[in-house]
């Protein structure tokens, strides 16, 4: 049993409720601050005026997606899983990847063993495994939410693994795998408040969502006259703002939204998901045997139904919170 599913009804971090809750997202967001930094001792962190810099997030802020555009990824069964990129990775000796640590259920540090854990956290161990035959291979970096595609375009890391909806924009100019779970945009208030959901009770209230996530393209949008969004690096400061009165409401994935309803008795997902998120792994454009392999690795963690490894990492993270769902969306193959 992970030391969170030990803490899970019990004091977090010696307190309750509100206070507990942004005690731990306070500690998370000073490890983050805005820029990449390296979990654990691997390799020195990324340089300042980088990816977390301010430039970088307004560059990567995401822009409503005109049209349709091809959904597809590449089919492993139709080229190589064993070209420069991965051979790449192999010499290296280490699989890098950018990750999330203040996102409970998904990937966050576990308090009682210091370690990464989640739903994302197990994928990056099956990916470390199957391309270098060692699921502790890997070099977590934690990576802001708006920071995420020039991590990936400048080489800081190899992949994303971190809640990152597949959408049209982004996929002009990372590559992303087949989806390995679905989510949507739905709002978190607290227990008490009259917020109904993503409607007209958000009236003259102040919502928070990250910047650079697709919550702040739909709030862009449609904001149910709404004041002005409040704006942060990571969806957990949304949380905080929220109880320190700073904000009304979270627009945020229900899957990550889940995670701080496990932890926060106070608050609630309510009303119903408003978009579809299907989340990927990100890669650098321009890399197909990295895709492949990615798309391979995949294609074995969800096989086998009931006992396929997918399921048992979401039985373990996320079924007590998301019930109900038997796997990850189908993947639709390109050649």
């Amino acid at each position: 049993m992970s030391g969170w599913g030990y803490l899970r009804g019990r004091r977090l971090w010696g307190r309750r409720g509100w206070g507990g809750v942004a005690a731990m997202a306070a500690v998370c967001t000073l490890a983050v601050a805005g820029t990449l930094t390296p979990l654990g001792d691997h390799g020195p962190a990324a340089s300042s005026g980088g990816p977390g810099s301010a430039q970088a997030q307004d560059a990567w802020a995401p822009q409503q997606d005109a049209g349709s555009c091809d959904d597809r990824t590449l089919d492993p069964a139709t080229g190589s899983t064993d070209g420069p990129a991965v051979e790449r990775i192999r010499q290296r000796g280490r699989l890098i990847v950018g990750v999330d640590q203040n996102s409970y259920l998904w990937g966050f540090r576990d308090p009682v063993t210091g370690n990464l854990a989640g739903f994302d956290i197990d994928l990056v161990h099956a990916l470390a495994k199957a391309i270098l035959g060692d699921p502790d291979a890997v070099q977590f970096k934690t990576v802001p939410t708006a920071n995420r595609i020039q991590a990936i375009q400048s080489g800081t890391v190899d992949m994303v693994v971190r809640t990152m909806t597949i959408n049209c924009y982004r996929a002009k100019h990372v590559a992303f795998s087949a989806p390995y779970f679905e989510a949507g945009q739905q709002i978190l208030a607290p227990v008490s408040s009259s917020i109904t959901g993503f409607d007209d009770s958000l009236r003259g209230k102040r919502v928070c969502t990250a910047s650079g996530s697709t919550g702040e393209v739909v709030l862009g949008d449609a904001r149910h006259g709404s004041l002005p969004p409040v704006k942060v690096p990571n969806q957990l400061d949304c949380l905080v703002r929220l109880q320190l009165g700073l904000a009304d409401a979270v627009f945020t994935d229900n899957a990550l939204a889940a995670g701080q309803a496990a932890q926060d008795p106070e608050v609630r997902l309510v009303g119903r998901p408003v978009t579809q998120e299907p989340y990927g792994v990100a890669m650098k454009l321009g890399e197909p045997d990295l895709v492949r392999k990615v798309n391979s690795v995949l294609d074995a963690y969800r096989a086998g139904g009931a006992g396929s490894a997918w399921m048992k990492s979401y039985d373990h993270w996320l079924a007590k919170e998301l019930p109900g769902l038997s796997g990850p969306p189908a993947p639709k193959y390109q050649q």
